[in-house]
């Protein structure tokens, strides 16, 4: 059954955040921008570490699930706390509202299968029809809202476009601005096809396996080559952590959608 396999990439992926703040006693400030000047910052970092790591681990027996994806959840609202604050600073930056955005995306996904965890079917609401309007349209939301995550991921494609490119591994062919201008438009495409719920759950796979071939291939190769480095295991673990949201998306999805008034 392939229904868990969303959730379980999203419980390797918060494993791995939380192990990477254990190694290096920090946030990966990237993604997490956490100011070094909080109080009881040190002790925050081996805290939400263990939440990741624990709360990951709890994500592979069902029975647990809930309780772990709540975990995770608490430490991704810690860091959108901070991307907030950065928004009410710099709020013509669009990177800063991009930031948020990101951190959102894994927020949605996990709200979403906790709520599909609590069906007779693992993680696939649209399988079990269940659920009364409230329900229905909470869901529906928090769908539309990954949806506007996958277009703030494909504008930040566009609006970083030379730091994309050089992300973009040499040897592809067609050269890194292609990539980079190619992913930002499908990532819009894809987030427009589920805002509006046309052939949403093709798109939220698709994004699935954009994301996991973007993790493979630009954060894993930093990794090997610089391992003692914090930024390309956090970034492989962000990049895993969304690929697991869109998953778990997915299987909220109709195959093909209905609007279904109340």
């Amino acid at each position: 059954m392939l229904a868990p396999v969303g959730r379980h990439m999203f419980g390797f992926a918060a494993i791995m955040l939380g192990v990477s703040q254990f190694v290096w006693h920090g946030f990966a400030t990237n993604w997490f921008p956490v100011p070094p000047a909080l109080p009881l910052h040190q002790p925050l970092v081996f805290l939400t570490a263990a939440m990741l790591a624990i709360g990951g681990l709890a994500l592979y027996p069902r029975r647990s699930a809930r309780a772990g994806l709540l975990l995770i959840v608490a430490v991704f609202m810690f860091a959108e706390v901070f991307w907030a604050r950065r928004i009410i600073y710099f709020p013509s930056l669009f990177g800063t509202w991009a930031g948020f955005a990101e951190q959102l995306a894994p927020v949605v996904g996990a709200a979403l299968c906790y709520l599909s965890l609590g069906t007779d079917a693992d993680a696939d609401v649209a399988d079990a029809r269940i659920g009364d309007d409230r329900l229905h349209w909470a869901r529906v939301v928090a769908q539309m809202l990954f949806g506007l995550c996958l277009i703030s991921m494909g504008i930040v494609h566009l609006d970083a476009l030379a730091p994309t490119a050089d992300m973009v591994p040499s040897w592809l062919p067609l050269g890194g601005t292609f990539w980079a201008v190619t992913t930002g438009i499908t990532f819009m495409v894809l987030g427009l096809a589920i805002v509006f719920r046309i052939r949403a759950r093709l798109a939220a796979y698709v994004a699935t396996t954009m994301l996991c071939s973007f993790a493979l291939l630009v954060w894993f190769p930093r990794i090997v080559a610089h391992p003692e480095r914090q930024n390309p295991w956090g970034g492989t673990a962000i990049t895993l952590a969304v690929a697991g949201a869109a998953w778990m998306v997915a299987n909220t999805l109709e195959p093909v959608q209905r609007w279904r008034l109340p």
